[in-house]
C-alpha cells in the first residue's frame, strides 16, 4: 500500500485546550503525526505529495471560509492580545444572520468551539493534509489502496466552519477528488455529478463525522456512513443520530450508526457489517474510509473499548468489500496502543487484499 504524508503536518502544534471551564493539555498534538508517520515507515511506501493546488479543497469547502483560514494569522493584528493563537470567546448560533467583516467576529463565525485555534504554521498544516488526501484518493483509483497521513484531523470541519480539531476535511476533499477523477465533477465545483458517479464514505472514528455529514447531506452521490459513540452526551452531541438519513436528493444517503458507550470488538464489527452492506448495496466506484483509532480501548478521549485485534478484524472487513480505497487518518490520540493499532489495521488490510 502507498502511504503519504506531509512534514508541514507537524506545524501546527496547539498546546493547550480550555474545555469545560479548564486549560488542559491539547489532545491532538503534533507528536501524534511523527508517531503515526513512524508506524508505517517500516512497512510502506511512504511519500510527500505534489502540490495539488487550492481547487480540490474548494470542492469541498466554501471559498470565503478558505480564505479566512488562509489569511487568519496575517490579520491577527487586528485583535487585542494576540500571542500564539487566535480563538473567539463568542460563537455564531443558527439564528444569527450576518456575516461579518472584522477579525473578532470572523473567528466565532467561522469556529464551533475552542479546540481549533489558528496559529502561525496553521494554514500550512491543513493544506499540506488536504494535499495528502488528494494524493492517496489518486492512488487509491491507480493502485487499488492508499493511505493518507492527515494531520490535524478533518471530520468534524463543515465546508464552512472549523471544530473538533478539525479545519479542512480531508475525507470530503478526497471522495470530491475521486469523482473529479472519475470526470464526473470537475475539481472545484461543489454541486453534484452526472448520475453514475458514486463515493462512499466510511467513518468509524469513535466520534460522529458530523462535518463529512453536512457536506453531502443534500446529495446523492456521495453516500456517508459513520460508526460511532452515542452522541446525547458525547461529542459532537447535537449530530450523529440514527434518524438523520439525508435530505432532499440525499434522502437516503446518511446513515449513522451509534453504539453504546463501553462497547468493544463485537458490536464494532456488527456495525462495520451493516456500513459495508449499505456500501455495497449502493455499488459505488470507491471507498473513502475515514480512519480513527480512537474507537480504542486505550484511547484517552474514546468512548468504546476496541481491541487491536478488532481493528484488524475491520480492516479484513473493509478490505474485502474489494473496492478502489483511500484511508484518511481522522482521530487517535496519544497511548502506547495508538501505533500498533495504525500498524496492525494497514497489515490486516494489504493482507486481504
Amino acid at each position: 500500500m502507498r502511504a503519504f504524508h506531509t512534514p508541514a503536518s507537524a506545524a501546527h502544534d496547539p498546546d493547550r485546550y480550555f474545555r469545560r471551564g479548564t486549560i488542559i493539555t491539547h489532545p491532538e498534538q503534533a507528536d501524534r503525526y511523527a508517531i503515526l508517520l513512524k508506524a508505517i515507515s517500516d512497512s510502506h511506501d511512504v511519500a510527500t505529495p505534489p502540490d495539488h493546488g487550492i481547487d480540490p479543497i474548494l470542492a469541498a469547502h466554501d471559498r470565503d471560509y478558505i480564505a479566512f483560514l488562509r489569511e487568519g494569522w496575517d490579520r491577527r493584528g487586528e485583535l487585542p492580545h494576540v500571542d500564539d493563537e487566535i480563538l473567539s470567546g463568542h460563537f455564531a448560533r443558527p439564528h444569527m444572520h450576518r456575516r461579518p467583516t472584522g477579525m473578532l467576529g470572523l473567528i466565532g463565525y467561522y469556529m464551533a468551539d475552542t479546540s481549533t485555534p489558528i496559529r502561525a504554521g496553521t494554514w500550512e498544516a491543513i493544506y499540506g493534509s488536504a494535499q495528502v488526501a488528494v494524493s492517496a484518493a489518486d492512488a487509491a483509483l491507480d493502485d487499488g489502496r492508499a493511505y493518507a497521513l492527515c494531520r490535524p484531523p478533518g471530520h468534524h470541519a463543515y465546508g464552512d466552519s472549523a471544530g473538533g480539531f478539525c479545519f479542512l476535511n480531508n475525507s470530503a476533499i478526497a471522495a470530491t477528488r475521486l469523482l473529479a477523477r472519475a470526470g464526473q465533477v470537475g475539481a472545484g465545483q461543489v454541486g453534484a455529478g452526472q448520475v453514475g458517479a458514486r463515493v462512499a464514505i466510511l467513518d468509524i472514528d469513535v466520534h460522529h463525522g458530523n462535518g463529512t455529514q453536512g457536506i453531502f447531506y443534500e446529495r446523492d452521490d456521495v453516500l456517508t456512513v459513520s460508526i460511532h459513540a452515542d452522541p446525547s452526551n458525547y461529542f459532537p452531541f447535537y449530530t450523529g443520530y440514527s434518524d438523520e438519513t439525508g435530505s432532499g436528493k440525499g434522502d437516503g444517503f446518511n446513515l449513522n450508526i451509534p453504539l453504546e458507550h463501553g462497547l468493544g470488538d463485537e458490536a464494532f464489527i456488527a456495525a462495520i457489517e451493516r456500513g459495508i452492506g449499505r456500501i455495497q448495496e449502493y455499488a459505488p466506484t470507491a471507498l473513502v474510509l475515514a480512519l480513527g483509532l480512537d474507537a480504542s480501548e486505550h484511547d484517552p478521549i474514546g468512548a468504546l473499548k476496541v481491541t487491536t485485534d478488532g481493528f484488524s478484524r475491520a480492516a479484513t472487513l473493509i478490505a474485502d468489500a474489494d473496492l478502489p480505497t483511500a484511508i484518511i487518518q481522522e482521530g487517535g490520540y496519544l497511548c502506547d496502543a495508538l501505533p500498533r493499532n495504525l500498524a496492525a489495521f494497514l497489515a490486516a488490510f494489504d493482507a486481504a487484499r
